[in-house]
């Protein structure tokens, strides 16, 4: 018998290669979907059905789930701006919301982050102490503490992934935006010469990683899902290269870089809109995050794609004019 797999966040950018590596493994696959009908790209595969609900909504929840063997809990609110309830309330409310409606399953997985360790040091491994220097980040690492403790106190048969920084086709923001789409555009800001190193996960691995996570992740376990680590010089010397970019680069020093991200900042507090470098990038750019994916590799078998064979896939979406459909996510 075929297990049905229930996904939150499976409308978002990692959720358009997770729905269909899902398909390709031969679940069927149930999305929680606010508006539905507005996710037609849903219908193209013949095992997924979305069901109308929302994390912050729990009487949404126990319907949707209901016959459901897995739990794949990666919706979110990511942003580099924002008030600490409106991501506390999504990021952990919403969590509380699907664990406390996730009974009986066979495994759920929890959709975390590398990035609530904030300010790392050294090796960063699962092990590493979590430091949050951001309200995303404090959010994150609140909703992963208490999905670890649902697992403890509940017997919530739960595994948590944390993804390094996504990019890839069908990706707008953060990495994809300061790496590549900033850069076709004419615009590399390199800080302190671009010496700080950098964790990309490509999607797709990612998607592949919580595939694996349902059957090979043990319960009460984390897993980091980083490709190769790099420094910023050496991501933007792939990039431009495979792009063939010839655009100057700003070498700006780190002092000037958080001036500059303060004053912008300082704006967008009477604007209230995000500023194109908030102050808030600072634990993402200035520092050096040597990611090591060793335990996911040994454990789930997880394969990181090469930074340049990433790139190369992102850049070719971005020439090919940012299509809604690429072979790589069709079942």
């Amino acid at each position: 018998m075929t297990s049905t797999i229930f996904v939150t966040g499976g409308t978002g950018f990692l959720g358009r290669h997770l729905i269909p590596t899902l398909c390709r493994a031969g679940y069927h696959v149930r999305v929680l979907a606010r508006h539905p009908e507005a996710h037609v790209w849903l219908t193209r595969y013949p095992h997924v059905s979305a069901v109308q609900g929302d994390v912050l909504d729990p009487t949404s929840l126990a319907p949707a789930l209901d016959g459901c063997d897995y739990v794949i809990h990666a919706a979110g609110l990511f942003r580099f701006w924002g008030e600490q309830a409106l991501f506390d309330a999504t990021n952990v409310g919403g969590t509380e919301n699907v664990l406390k409606a996730a009974n009986g399953v066979q495994r759920f997985v929890h959709v975390s982050t590398v990035a609530l360790i904030g300010t790392p040091s050294g090796i960063v491994d699962e092990e590493h102490p979590a430091h949050p220097a951001d309200n995303y980040q404090r959010s994150k690492y609140k909703a992963e503490q208490l999905a670890l403790r649902y697992h403890a106190d509940h017997g919530v048969p739960l595994v948590v992934l944390r993804p390094g920084a996504f990019y890839g086709p069908l990706g707008s923001y953060a990495f994809n935006r300061l790496f590549f789409r900033d850069p076709m555009r004419g615009i590399i800001m390199q800080i302190n010469g671009g010496s700080y190193i950098t964790f990309p996960a490509y999607i797709g691995d990612v998607a592949q990683a919580i595939v694996r996570a349902l059957t090979a992740g043990r319960p009460g376990e984390i897993y980091n899902v980083c490709g190769e680590t790099l420094t910023h010089q050496a991501a933007f010397d792939i990039i431009t290269r495979e792009a063939g970019l010839w655009y100057p680069r700003l070498n700006i020093p780190d002092w000037l870089g958080e001036a500059f991200a303060r004053f912008l900042s300082g704006i967008a507090y009477v604007t209230r809109q995000e500023p194109f470098y908030p102050i808030t990038l600072r634990s993402y750019v200035y520092n050096d995050w040597r990611v090591t994916s060793a335990k996911a590799q040994r454990e789930l078998g997880f394969v990181p794609t090469p930074f340049l064979e990433g790139a190369r896939r992102t850049i070719a979406w971005y020439r090919a004019g940012q299509p809604d459909t690429i072979p790589e996510v069709e079942c």
